[in-house]
């Protein structure tokens, strides 16, 4: 099965988006955080200062590998998808919901277990009180879970989130509540990072992790994909005929250089030639040369008279 990057690492089904470094958050910062009056955005990275990245994928083979062995075991897989919804670790489902025993699950009393995995799959928590009728009671912890993932579908659609639209969709009361609840149990376990803005009242999405590709979404993935594949290869393209251009210029300026330097060289050549023909036509046209060196020596010389 495909598997997508949490980060640096590589996990089944999940489009984790890599997260900032981690700070440890203590309850005292967290409640100076929530106290303060200051109205300058809060920025807290999240994380437990743990592997969350490896240990997401150790889980889910875990819950895998526990799943395939439960074979036309209806109650222990009701219980097996119960305990990975309430989780607080795993934020990853379809993987699990892909193993071929969880089918043994429909036409039997535990079949709205397997509406509960495909809704931690795919759902929020607006899903479950549309449906709350014929799903069983969630726990607590199955509770914050899926309000969790909900944040994390919001955050997929817009990146800057109002407290009054997170307060709707969490069933949150008022914005301690809100503003403790993503500090908690989204900032702090590390899935989400960004900011507070408590003066405009917004939560401002930094990084977030990507939840299960829906069965719907797939069309668009795969032709968004594809788009990005036919940009690469065009892309690709330009740079080839660029890098061509490049080669077929970087030989004409060598040729042109060559041409130049030959040029040179025959002027020099050519100065060189001129230059010694001169020469050898000074020496014979230029007064007291050559010629008049043989006159004198034609010319009878005169006997100087003894000194009486």
């Amino acid at each position: 099965m495909g598997r997508v990057g949490f980060g640096s690492t590589v996990i089944k089904r999940q489009g984790w988006v890599r997260l900032a470094s981690p700070v440890a958050l203590t309850p005292q910062t967290l409640n100076g955080s929530q106290q303060t009056t200051s109205h300058h955005p809060i920025d807290l990275a999240g994380g437990e200062g743990m592997d969350v990245e490896r240990r997401q994928s150790e889980i889910i083979d875990d819950f895998v590998k526990r799943a395939a062995a439960l074979y036309d075991a209806a109650p222990n897989l009701a219980g097996l998808i119960l305990e990975a919804t309430a989780h607080p670790s795993l934020f990853a489902f379809s993987e699990i919901l892909s193993v071929p025993s969880l089918p043994t699950l429909k036409g039997t009393e535990y079949s709205s277990s397997l509406d509960v995995l495909r809704l931690f799959a795919y759902g929020i928590w607006s899903d479950y009180k549309r449906n709350a009728g014929c799903l069983p009671v969630l726990l607590p912890d199955q509770v914050c879970k899926l309000k969790q993932l909900t944040v994390l579908t919001l955050a997929e659609i817009e990146k800057v989130l109002s407290y009054d639209h997170l307060m709707e969709e969490l069933d949150v009361s008022n914005v301690r509540e809100l503003e403790d609840f993503l500090i908690n149990e989204c900032m702090y376990v590390g899935i989400v990072r960004g900011k507070l803005d408590q003066s405009r009242r917004c939560f401002e999405v930094q990084f977030a992790a990507g939840r299960d590709l829906r069965p719907e979404q797939l069309d668009n993935m795969i032709q968004t994909l594809n788009n990005w594949s036919g940009t690469s290869d065009n892309l690709l393209h330009m740079i080839q005929e660029k890098i061509k251009w490049a080669d077929t210029m970087s030989d004409a300026n060598k040729m042109h250089r060559k041409e130049i330097v030959d040029k040179v060289e025959e002027v020099k050549k050519s100065l060189k030639a001129d230059l010694h023909l001169q020469g050898h036509g000074e020496i014979f046209s230029e007064p007291g040369g050559m010629m008049d060196y043989e006159e004198d020596r034609a010319r009878p010389k005169r006997r100087r008279q003894p000194l009486a």
